[in-house]
């Protein structure tokens, strides 16, 4: 639940920069060299709108068991991690990561791709939950007097 918390606060103040300063995120994401023009635009608006609707999610709800929100979050984390690990593999130089749009800028480093391990990590963490969330509440495990003998 804690972990549902932080996350869904990171991710309101991801999507919040990144929506505050939209004008500027297709422009980030193409320096990433995968995406231009309405590509760009369409990343961002995808980003943004999962990003907001996870936070929302783990916010409101930091108890559900539902995999929407966990299945975004991932998607969200995997893409980040992509962009960051192949933009650095190619030796691009970005100003500015863009996490946060072109609030709290950050350069791409070592130090990103460190970050966007982590939300991996993040990610694989909900997923256990969920899948013990579910072993303990299944059906089969919960018996009744009668089949126990």
């Amino acid at each position: 639940m804690i972990l549902r918390l932080v996350l869904g606060l990171l991710l309101a103040a991801m999507a919040l920069g990144q929506a505050a300063s939209f004008d500027a995120m297709p422009a980030i994401l193409t320096a990433y060299g995968l995406t231009s023009g309405a590509a760009s635009t369409a990343l961002a608006v995808a980003l943004i709108s999962a990003e907001a609707v996870t936070a929302v999610w783990f916010l409101a709800r930091p108890r559900s068991r539902a995999t929407t929100p966990v299945w975004l979050y991932t998607g969200v984390a995997v893409v980040w991690a992509v962009l960051a690990s192949q933009a650095f593999a190619r030796g691009l130089v970005l100003d500015n990561c863009g996490c946060f749009g072109t609030y709290f800028a950050q350069p791409l480093r070592w130090y990103v791709l460190v970050e966007d391990a982590l939300m991996l990590l993040y990610a694989g963490l909900l997923w256990r939950g969920l899948h013990r969330a579910r072993l303990t509440s299944s059906p089969a495990t919960a018996r009744t007097p009668q089949e126990n003998h």
